[in-house]
């Protein structure tokens, strides 16, 4: 991805705001608005966001599963198996 060539001033936002819109639905690249010279916001469509936060929490969890493995959080999968078939009332 060449963030560099989607890189716009916010007055070319309010001009052509459904272009934008449009734009960030089909190329599914984020667009960054500038504001007096610099980088002000970060713009996406709403699926490309909502796939950024599922990506963030799969990370997350594996972040934790790592450190719980680190610490020793552990358990066998026959108890991990016999936890699940308890909760469900299947033992």
């Amino acid at each position: 991805m060449e963030l560099s060539e989607n890189i716009k001033p916010i007055s070319y936002l309010n001009a052509n705001a459904a272009e934008v819109i449009e734009k960030l639905k089909t190329s599914h690249q984020p667009l960054v608005i500038t504001q007096n010279g610099e980088a002000a916001m970060v713009v996406q469509s709403v699926a490309d966001y909502e796939q950024t936060q599922e990506s963030l929490a799969l990370l997350k969890m594996l972040a934790q599963s790592q450190q719980a493995l680190a610490e020793g959080n552990t358990v066998s999968s026959e108890e991990a198996f016999s936890r699940l078939r308890k909760r469900r009332g299947l033992a």
